[in-house]
């Protein structure tokens, strides 16, 4: 599920640095001057935390210098491709579920996590395991989350409808969303991630939309299981439940979404995007999980790892820029500046540092993320897929088609099950 992990912000493709800069040596040798590179993208508060770590951090170890970059999400990735092209990414640099498109160019961690240069020893194997490739631990969870569905607990109440249970439905879902728009003339729901909720969590319990083994196949071998969620979508829509395309891509950024403005009374959400929310909303919302298709069905999600630093092969600087994330990591000043916003530290040390001085909203996603972490479906594998970004596309298209009654939802689901199975095979 580490598709949502990489959610978009509003962040401009700003360019800073600090410290001074000083001689670079090729040593790692104590009292000898090195610069790192290291970027990001994310919201402004991410911008501004990450900074004032990074100034911690030299403050501490004055050899060090620390020179940054930090972009939008779509920045981000434009400039690490064609630092890609050239050999030249940043010592640090920060990625998501779709680090299998960047796996030749990544130092595997294993190295500084055995000598002890990366202290793993407040955390637990599952949560390494969130940024592990086949023994290999391709970065270090920078948080972990999940995907909820953020709500208005006096929106339903105003509209006479029960606020969402743990095993509520896409049925419950959808017979929300209808009254609360019947009854107060607003959406019943914002956005959607459409493909990771109607696709990958649409086809469960019993199946993945990748092959959990062989990402050169799909995990499913019927279509029909993608129709039920398309056509709740269109029939939202049509009703005015929903935004229609161009409503829908007003939303820019997490700050902009519907439900902040109230025209909405729900909307989908990523946990660590939680507290960004709320203050946005300047008002009570609550998480509830991801509707299931049947009330007796498994629970519909895992704990993913939001983002990771990792470290590249082209890195002159390796050991040092390990050092830099373990006190990412491990610092409990650090952890405090950053308040968890990456998502949940998998560091207990981390956590605690955080929980200490924790805003209700905060407080509303560490008690979401124990429960799904207590009721993850160990079957499910809503794993990232080299071609995840254009399978999801091509879905968002086929979706709107739908919805502008060019093509049935039958349609639609036979179309993307061929487009994905043969760009996969």
């Amino acid at each position: 599920m580490s598709l949502v992990a990489c959610g978009n912000s509003d962040s401009s493709p700003d360019t800073a640095s600090s410290g001074d800069t000083g001689t670079e040596t090729g040593g790692e040798a104590s009292g000898d001057q090195i610069t790192l590179r290291m970027a990001w993208w994310g919201s402004q508060a991410r911008h501004d935390g990450t900074v004032a770590v990074i100034e911690l951090y030299e403050s501490q170890n004055p050899n060090v210098d620390i020179q940054y970059e930090f972009f939008d999400f779509d920045g981000y990735f434009t400039k690490l491709n064609t630092l890609v092209a050239s050999d030249s990414v940043w010592d640090v640099f920060q990625l998501g579920g779709n680090y299998p498109a960047y796996i030749n160019n990544i130092h595997m961690l294993n190295e500084f996590i055995e000598d002890g240069t990366i202290d793993t020893s407040n955390t637990t194997q599952q949560f390494l395991d969130t940024t592990n490739a086949d023994g290999d631990q391709v970065g270090i969870s920078l948080g972990v989350n999940s995907y909820g569905i953020a709500y208005d607990p006096q929106m339903f109440a105003d509209a006479g409808v029960e606020e969402p249970a743990d095993n509520w439905t896409w049925g419950d879902f959808e017979a929300a969303a209808k009254q609360i728009n019947a009854e107060l003339g607003i959406f019943g729901s914002s956005i959607m991630d459409d493909f990771l909720a109607g696709a990958s969590i649409g086809v469960g319990p019993d199946y993945n939309f990748f092959d959990a083994d062989d990402q050169t196949k799909l995990g499913f071998d019927d279509p029909s299981l993608l129709v039920d969620y398309i056509r709740m979508r269109k029939e939202l829509v049509d009703l005015g439940a929903f935004p229609d395309p161009g409503a829908a891509a007003e939303v820019t950024d997490i700050e902009g979404d519907f439900i902040v403005s109230g025209e909405a009374a729900m909307t989908w959400i990523a946990t660590n995007q939680f507290p960004t929310l709320v203050d946005a909303a300047g008002r009570e919302l609550k998480l509830a999980s991801v509707p299931r298709r049947d009330h007796d069905d498994p629970f519909g999600l895992t704990l993913n790892s939001s983002q990771m630093f990792s470290i590249p092969t082209n890195s002159e600087h390796k050991e040092e820029a390990a050092k830099f994330i373990n006190f990412f990591l491990n610092d409990e000043e650090a952890n405090e500046i950053l308040k968890g916003e990456r998502g949940v530290p998998i560091m207990s040390t981390a956590r605690e540092a955080i929980e200490a001085s924790a805003t209700d909203a905060m407080v509303e996603v560490l008690n979401y993320i124990d429960y799904v972490g207590s009721n993850a479906n160990p079957e499910l594998n809503n794993i990232e897929n080299p071609n995840t970004a254009e399978i999801t596309s091509q879905y968002e298209l086929l979706l709107d088609q739908v919805i502008y009654d060019e093509i049935t939802p039958e349609e639609a689901a036979q179309q993307i099950y061929e487009f994905a199975k043969n760009i996969i095979e």
